[in-house]
């Protein structure tokens, strides 16, 4: 497929430093082509596409867009020659402070040959365009801050669509997408591919790559270490390939909890959804499971003291348990990794060590000093335990690939002993190989404590968990053991049909 390679890498190299990130790369885009890159955290994707995409400058190699020579040295050089990016950062697509319709039209209006007065109506009526081809259906006045992450998502990729680009690169997309967002989503890739459009796709979730790839590259070390085009596709050569090892997918063994520790009675978190009631107990790990937008981040922020309950009551330990704040929560034994690390979890410029050690000072201080041998202890401790790939406890959280950002979130909360641990997807853009080493290292510590995972692919939940609780419409609707799980019922529960059945 030679004659229609839009795009190509070749040995493209890039250093930090003593560090060498990409070793040579080359890759070709294909018009009218889906190509998946997979690779584990720290193999070189991430730093690959900000070359691409004009963020950083090449060390070395070469690059080509329609037989020219291409080098963009900024991201507008980049969106102007017809290659756009949208980021795995949903915040790096989008302006939080504006309305949608200035968001879907920012490029136009900050371009060249620009009307000197802006021009209100004539925005609302591009934007509307640009949704309509889209499917977009937010209220183009609403400011994207106060748009969920989902919507959010959906309008960096509809901006993105307005440059009609020929090179199309989404890194994990559908990372905070429903099932019917990413639907919508690879019906516009499928049209995309249909009018010539190279499309770079990075992701890790199986459900993406069986109904997208036309091909697969995998890449290990800064290299491309396996092309994978033959029909049917090699899925599994290709993660073999981007591991360099086999892996294998035994089902975990399920065990049964010892001892109750949170107790949810009546608990209702929306008006108009029925009461949830449920019990966690030490040692057994619980996920919750279901579509973007059914309540599971309201339930754990209610857990976690960030949101009141309008009725219902919980115990911890038999004893009674009405959070009002985090410090709360903390007080108690209940602990967090919230589900928007960027927002929520991650501070910038901040070390590694001190990441972990934030919402703990006290613990580690004596008279208001804090112990820096004890800071540094615990710090080296996590980074060995979760495999965080960095070069010291001393790094800034930026210099991190995204999935080792969320190791080192998994690693606060992990530093210090809970009665109940909760983590609100856990698992959103970390590739395979990270993912089982958090969830691994869940199962290896959750002895002593309950823990609690709220996840929207099933293959997490079943990879994780001991019980799997599936959420529909603010409440539970369904319980399941894993193991011989009734996959069918499991799904229309999901679909929310057992609820909506019952009504």
């Amino acid at each position: 497929m030679v004659e229609n390679a839009v795009f190509r890498v070749e040995g493209l190299r890039k250093s930090f430093g003593q560090n060498e990130v990409l070793g040579g790369v080359s890759l070709n885009l294909h018009a009218g082509e889906v190509t998946v890159l997979m690779g584990a955290n720290g193999a070189g994707k991430s730093t690959l596409v900000k070359i691409i995409s004009g963020v950083y400058e090449r060390g070395g190699g070469a690059m080509s867009l329609a037989g020219q020579d291409f080098a963009p040295r900024k991201p507008a050089e980049a969106i102007r020659a017809g290659v756009v990016t949208v980021h795995q950062n949903i915040n790096d697509g989008v302006v939080a402070d504006l309305d949608v319709a200035t968001n879907l039209t920012l490029d136009r209006l900050t371009g060249k040959g620009v009307p000197t007065l802006f021009n209100p109506s004539r925005v609302r009526r591009d934007a509307k365009a640009v949704a309509d081809r889209m499917g977009l259906t937010i209220d183009l006045r609403a400011r994207v801050s106060d748009l969920s992450l989902a919507d959010r998502q959906m309008v960096a990729i509809a901006r993105a669509m307005a440059h009609q680009p020929m090179v199309l690169i989404l890194d994990e997309p559908t990372s905070s997408l429903s099932s019917a967002e990413a639907d919508r989503l690879f019906r516009l890739i499928d049209r995309l591919r249909e009018q010539n459009v190279a499309i770079l796709y990075i992701s890790h979730r199986m459900s993406d790559i069986r109904r997208l790839a036309d091909r697969i590259v995998s890449m290990r070390d800064g290299v491309i270490s396996g092309v994978f085009d033959t029909k049917p596709l090699d899925y599994e050569g290709a993660v073999n390939a981007m591991l360099g090892r086999k892996i294998h997918l035994d089902r975990i063994v399920a065990k049964g909890a010892a001892r109750p520790v949170l107790t949810v009675e009546g608990l209702r978190i929306a008006q108009g959804a029925r009461p949830i009631s449920l019990t966690l107990g030490a040692g057994e790990v619980v996920a919750i499971t279901g579509l973007v937008g059914v309540g599971k981040t309201a339930l754990a922020e209610t857990l976690f003291g960030v949101r009141r309950p309008l009725s219902g009551t919980m115990t911890m330990n038999g004893r009674p348990y009405a959070p009002r704040s985090a410090a709360d929560a903390i007080a108690a034994g209940v602990f967090l990794v919230a589900k928007d690390r960027a927002t929520s979890g991650i501070v910038g410029g901040f070390t590694i060590e001190r990441n972990i050690s934030l919402p703990f000072l006290r613990r580690m201080s004596n008279l208001a000093v804090l112990k820096r041998r004890v800071e540094r202890a615990t710090a080296r401790r996590q980074i060995e335990e979760l495999g965080i790939v960095c070069r010291s406890e001393k790094d800034e959280m930026p210099t991190l690939s995204g999935g080792n950002q969320q190791k080192v979130m998994v690693a606060r909360w992990m530093a210090q002993d809970s009665g109940l641990f909760i983590l609100d997807e856990p698992f959103q853009g970390v590739d395979i190989s990270a993912r089982r080493d958090i969830a691994a290292k869940l199962r290896a510590s959750a002895d002593n404590r309950a823990t609690l995972l709220f996840v929207t692919e099933l293959d997490e939940a079943l990879e994780t968990a001991d019980r799997i609780l599936v959420m529909s419409e603010q409440t539970i609707v369904g319980e399941h053991r894993n193991g011989d799980i009734d996959l069918e019922r499991l799904l229309a529960e999901v679909a929310g049909g057992p609820l909506h059945s019952a009504a």
